[in-house]
């Protein structure tokens, strides 16, 4: 039976722990925040042993998991082995090894699978397996009109009481950025007085959305959003920003995709190269869908054009900075528009 993260963080105080757990989904705060529970729930009944398996690659070895599952624990009676599926899609051998252990879950292992991505089209045998011994947990994206259930929740949670014109003010400020969202329900749980919030309280207490710092806008593109990124570089214009005080971070987040289309072209270790380029965990599903959008040699150019603009802004090269701004993000988010880079 499939679960939400919510439903999941409920069952697991009402039965004993299943011997396997599928959590995926296109929304990573919840898949994250799913599997912390689930890990926490672990250690609390004795899995306080813990060995992780990054299978993001053509070159995985499906044979030191499968050997895994066997293995006397060296430390502890229960072993939690984590099995972090960035696609959602184990392949043949994959699923074969996840079918194997699922049919003869060994009394001392919890498996736990995470994937980045899920559609109806991800699943199969292996992950049916899994939700006949176990539970198959969903993280679907949040959809707009459920944004301020969601945020009314999570303000509960927190201790955090606002009447429904002030919850719907704040999902409107983070235009469905479900971290940021996160993000603000955990200031207002350190700055709120314990009154209930009123619009205006929410605005006074809230850092509006609609100011746009620079690391939203470059993930909104990263994200494929076109049309909330022009906004948000809208809004910081609007305030004054100056496109230099912008580039820098821009071009971090340019060269992280470019190092990582690059690993991603040779097949090689994608896990490895996101802990390289400190990519958390909970942004690493951003650019794994800007990755399917561009191959390595147009991250190469938007590089390139990132340095132009550079140019641009600081007087050294003609043009308009923020122009230019503008269509290299619309070239990020959206392929149709990379010709609007390519023709510098």
């Amino acid at each position: 039976m499939e679960l939400t993260p919510e439903r999941l963080a409920g069952q697991l105080g009402n039965e004993p722990l299943r011997p396997a757990y599928l959590i995926a989904g296109p929304e990573p705060l919840r898949v994250l925040e799913a599997a912390d529970a689930l890990r926490a729930h672990a250690r609390g009944q004795g899995y306080v042993e813990r060995e992780i398996f990054d299978a993001d690659g053509r070159g995985f070895d499906w044979g030191a998991l499968q050997a895994t599952f066997r293995a006397p624990s060296l430390f502890a009676s229960r072993r939690l082995v984590e099995l972090r599926l960035p696609t959602a899609k184990p392949g043949k051998d994959g699923a074969a090894v996840i079918a194997e252990f699922c049919a003869d879950p060994p009394g001392d292992v919890l498996l736990l699978v995470t994937g980045g991505e899920w559609s109806r089209q991800h699943g199969g045998k292996w992950s049916e397996a899994i939700g006949r011994i176990g539970h198959v947990v969903v993280a679907w994206a949040v959809k707009p009109h459920e944004m301020p259930d969601w945020i009314e929740r999570r303000l509960r949670s927190r201790g955090v009481a606002a009447d429904r014109d002030a919850v719907q003010r704040l999902a409107e400020l983070v235009e469905g950025n479900l971290l940021a969202a996160a993000q603000e329900v955990d200031k207002l749980a350190l700055l709120s007085d314990g009154t209930p919030l009123d619009v205006a309280r929410m605005e006074a207490l809230v850092a509006d959305a609609a100011r746009f710092d620079v690391f939203r806008l470059i993930d909104a593109a990263l994200n494929g959003q076109a049309a909330p990124a022009a906004r948000m570089l809208a809004g910081l214009r609007a305030e004054g920003a100056a496109v230099p005080a912008l580039m820098g971070m821009v071009v971090m987040e340019l060269q992280r995709a470019a190092a990582l289309a690059q690993v991603q072209a040779r097949s090689g270790n994608l896990a490895s190269e996101f802990r390289a380029q400190r990519v958390w965990e909970s942004k690493q599903a951003v650019f794994r869908r800007a990755l399917q959008r561009h191959g390595v040699e147009r991250w190469e150019r938007f590089l390139a054009e990132a340095g132009r603009i550079d140019r641009i802004a600081k007087g050294r090269a003609a043009g308009d900075p923020w122009q230019a701004l503008e269509r290299l993000l619309l070239a990020v988010a959206e392929p149709r528009a990379a010709a609007l880079v390519e023709k510098h």
